[in-house]
């Protein structure tokens, strides 16, 4: 074979194998365990890098949602329990281990977070301290935790709560959780859990509405963000989210009049 011909041959089969490598990295998902500082976007989301994690077996009140506490008054569980797992990071580098696909929140994947020097997840700490319920799929050591929780009525276990997912889809009947919950005061409960105006939580302006015509995209509902013509006649939103990311995946998509703002 000429030098010509091996040469060529030669570029070809690095050609090949850059054009097979880029095509795995290219599909390859997120990596199955990642260290790095973290960024607590909300008492259930963890980024590390551009990888957003969900807590696994871990739901915790959205930072839009209300609680109420041991003394009947409306309270921001859903800030709490992000700056409680904020503190329990503590600015640490945090392990993120994947342990597959939260089918529920669009591409997020699911993952056992620990702090640098801990010995116990993130996952099971923020359960234990009653600021979030267990949620089936369980790979995250938790139930005992959450047991735990419930019989001390720690966190938002000493109020009165309705599960996340049942606030993330306005199920305004579902079942009330709680150390001071009562059956004597159900519809004021249920009004002070689920009010007319929900308060906008800090930095966290997009509004949206849950729609059935949403639906037909397969979503629950849609966003709306400052500067569309939809924004201002969106009133009294279901929602309030921090990031277009957030939004679409907790099931929303974006208006079809919207634009980004410039």
């Amino acid at each position: 074979m000429s030098f010509r011909n091996k040469f060529a041959a030669a570029r070809a089969l690095a050609l090949v194998s850059f054009l097979a490598l880029s095509g795995f990295l290219a599909s390859s998902g997120p990596a199955s365990a990642l260290t790095a500082a973290a960024t607590v976007r909300d008492a259930n989301s963890i980024q590390l890098g551009d990888v957003t994690y969900r807590l696994d077996g871990v739901d915790a009140p959205e930072l839009d949602q209300v609680c109420i506490d041991d003394h009947a008054d409306p309270w921001t569980c859903g800030i709490e329990a992000r700056d409680q797992l904020a503190k329990l990071i503590n600015k640490r580098s945090v392990r993120c281990d994947d342990v597959g696909p939260e089918k529920s929140f669009g591409k997020r994947h699911r993952a056992i977070c620990t702090a640098e020097g801990d010995k116990v997840s993130l996952n099971e700490q923020l359960v234990k301290l009653g600021y979030a319920i267990a949620r089936e799929p369980i790979k995250a050591n938790v139930k005992a935790a959450a047991a735990d929780a419930k019989t001390a009525s720690a966190g938002i276990w000493k109020g009165c709560f309705v599960a996340p997912q049942e606030f993330r889809t306005g199920k305004k009947d579902g079942a009330l959780l709680g150390a001071a919950c009562r059956a004597d005061r159900d519809k004021e409960i249920r009004a002070a859990l689920f009010p007319e105006e929900l308060t906008m939580p800090p930095s966290c302006s997009i509004k949206g509405k849950l729609a059935v015509r949403a639906r037909v995209t397969g979503n629950i509902g849609i966003y709306h963000l400052r500067g569309c013509p939809s924004y201002p006649a969106t009133t009294r939103p279901d929602r309030w989210f921090c990031s277009e990311d957030d939004a679409q995946a907790a099931g929303f998509r974006k208006a079809y009049n919207c634009r980004r703002p410039k």
